[in-house]
């Protein structure tokens, strides 16, 4: 009976023995699985949008992307009036694409163009004893063919005289208008008040016959560009472009947005002054500030008081760049 009883407990300890170290093993097993740690996607950065990739507003065409061209300009360089470097004569020569010294009262000279804080600036001042005025005058070493979409990033200067991007033939015959605008709201020598101008830009193209002169240019109320708010140029800066698509197709862009199209014969030459060629020829671009005659001869002229406010008469250029479409890989 003792034997027996002595077997029992003997068991019963094997059993109880096993089930504890069951219980430890499981709870062992527990305490070592570690749950893996799911990886979190970092959200992808946007890329930054710089002034090469801002989207061309544009239609490069069915199966065409654009290409950026090199002859574009930045200006985060700087180009001292007297002397303005290696970087910007690479690309600009410093004066009008010959020798004319400007239209009216203006006298381009070449310390009168600088690139400073990162802008191409056209500055302004009195050529001493005379009426007139010494002024930035710079054009593009290349020449741009269609089809070719430019746009440039510009202050209008706050001023009666003209801020201008523009494109024009070397036989000055046929030229296209990028911008072309003048940003004071009033001529203190003229005593008028100037408005009307400050709140539009010139969007337009000229086909000149040069003997005997002859200027056709569209004279539709469209040349002139309005927007709904009444925005005054001179204020701020903004983009202002032209898709030259082919010669009888110009379309004028304004801050990305379509704003005017000026398509066919009738449109781009009715006087057939190109022999039906509309705008085929390769063109520099200018870009300068001057004195117009057709608003000189109104008075309509800074006196010696505004030319005193350098910054009034300074039109200001933070980019230009050029696209051509090209045929997508």
């Amino acid at each position: 009976m003792m034997k027996f009883n002595v077997a029992i407990v003997l068991l019963l300890f094997y059993v109880v023995s096993c089930s504890d170290n069951e219980s430890t093993d499981k709870t062992t097993d527990e305490e070592v699985i570690e749950t893996p740690e799911i990886p979190t996607e970092e959200p992808e950065e946007e890329p930054e949008v710089t002034w090469k990739t801002i989207p061309v507003p544009a239609e490069a065409g069915e199966g065409n992307v654009w290409e950026f061209q090199n002859m574009s300009d930045s200006f985060d360089y700087e180009a001292e009036a007297a002397n303005k470097g290696a970087e910007f004569d690479a690309k600009w020569t410093d004066f009008y694409h010959n020798q004319w010294s400007g239209p009216g009262l203006t006298e381009w000279k070449r310390d009168h163009s600088l690139v400073k804080d990162g802008y191409l600036q056209m500055v302004a001042s009195r050529v001493p004893n005379s009426n007139k005025i010494h002024l930035g005058c710079i054009t593009s070493k290349e020449q741009v063919i269609y089809p070719v979409y430019i746009e440039a990033y510009v202050k209008i200067a706050n001023t009666t005289l003209a801020s201008d991007v523009w494109l024009l033939s070397s036989d000055d015959t046929q030229e296209i208008d990028i911008v072309e605008a003048y940003g004071a709201s009033y001529s203190e020598l003229a005593q008028a008040d100037q408005t009307w101008y400050a709140e539009r830009i010139h969007l337009s193209h000229h086909m000149f016959i040069r003997e005997p002169f002859q200027d056709y240019q569209p004279t539709d109320a469209g040349s002139w560009y309005k927007d709904e708010v009444g925005t005054l140029w001179r204020e701020d800066f903004h983009r202002v472009g032209v898709y030259w698509r082919d010669p009888f197709h110009l379309e004028y862009y304004i801050n990305g947005e379509l704003v005017r199209t000026t398509s066919g014969a009738e449109m781009i030459d009715p006087n057939n002054y190109a022999d039906g060629e509309g705008l085929s020829k390769p063109m520099d671009i200018i870009i300068n500030a001057e004195d117009q005659t057709w608003r000189s001869d109104k008075n309509i002229t800074p006196s010696d008081a505004e030319l005193a406010n350098k910054e009034n008469n300074t039109f200001k250029v933070d980019w230009i760049r050029i696209f051509k479409p090209v045929k997508a890989d």
